[in-house]
């Protein structure tokens, strides 16, 4: 339709001999272009009506949100950095390896207390586990399909859609290979590394400063499926034996920060009204 009323115009604006025809072009240039106008007003519509259902009603934390208080991402560019002495790095490297220096530290081992090295030497033992029950195949199987997709991969570039293909294709191998790491107390090494993108914070986007961005870190999404399977056992065993709070709201499953919030709604609520009618005090409330 643009190239269309491009098309119409030009032809119009060309036309200066015959009155007649440049009115007649120039109806049709019009009407194209109202026609192109009113069909981009229609796809804007139709684009901020998607938009906006991006992400479930219920969800306070949608894309809207992000939207209003300015949270929605944008490229990040690697800037110049202040180096200690007062400098500024020159290149992409020295950028690079200086955010790494000062936002992950190198471990080193001269540097640990007795209790750290006791954890370190605990770790170079094999812990055996071969009273736990072996991960079946349909608990490796809720886990891998309970990954999102569209989630960004680790270093080995595997995303969650081609873990869900392998697992389709070889289950037993798959499971085997978690039960392996549980009954020899192992977490592959390559499964750890992981891959850092700095972020830079809101609001700092100008500044020299190291601390403007904060570090994120890509996990292989093998390791990722470890992890969940080791964190399920361990929630069910915190459940059964019911040594969780039930006004634990933070790292449980089924609760969020919506849930603590209309919790203390609904207790200042039930003390509000208390207040309100005690000695005939209305819109009055005692402290809590």
């Amino acid at each position: 339709m643009r190239k269309r009323t491009n098309a119409l115009r030009r032809r119009y604006q060309r036309t200066t001999t015959y009155e007649e025809q440049r009115e007649n072009r120039k109806n049709q240039y019009t009407k194209a272009k109202k026609e192109y106008q009113a069909a981009i007003k229609r796809q804007k519509i139709r684009s901020w009506k998607k938009y906006c259902t991006t992400t479930s009603p219920k969800n306070p934390w949608n894309e809207i949100y992000k939207l209003a208080y300015n949270k929605t991402r944008s490229k990040q560019i690697i800037t110049t950095i202040r180096k200690p002495d007062g400098t500024k790095t020159e290149t992409m490297t020295e950028t690079l390896q200086l955010i790494m220096d000062q936002l992950i530290p190198e471990d080193k081992h001269k540097e640990d207390t007795t209790y750290h090295g006791t954890i370190r030497d605990q770790t170079k033992q094999p812990l055996y586990t071969m009273d736990d029950k072996e991960f079946t195949k349909e608990e490796v199987k809720q886990v891998i399909e309970s990954l999102q997709p569209k989630k960004a991969p680790g270093p080995n570039g595997i995303t969650n859609e081609i873990i869900k293909l392998v697992f389709k294709e070889i289950p037993k191998t798959m499971t085997a290979t978690y039960n392996a790491c549980l009954r020899t107390g192992r977490f592959p090494v390559n499964w750890k590394i992981a891959k850092i993108l700095p972020m830079t914070k809101p609001g700092r986007e100008k500044s020299a400063d190291t601390l403007k961005y904060r570090p994120i870190s890509l996990l292989n999404t093998e390791g990722k499926v470890l992890e969940k399977l080791l964190s399920k056992r361990i929630t069910h065993h915190l459940y059964t034996t019911e040594y969780l709070n039930e006004n634990q709201y933070r790292f449980t499953p089924q609760k969020n920060t919506v849930d603590a919030a209309m919790q203390v709604k609904q207790y200042l609520e039930i003390h509000l009204e208390r207040g309100g009618s005690n000695n005939g005090q209305s819109g009055r409330t005692r402290s809590l």
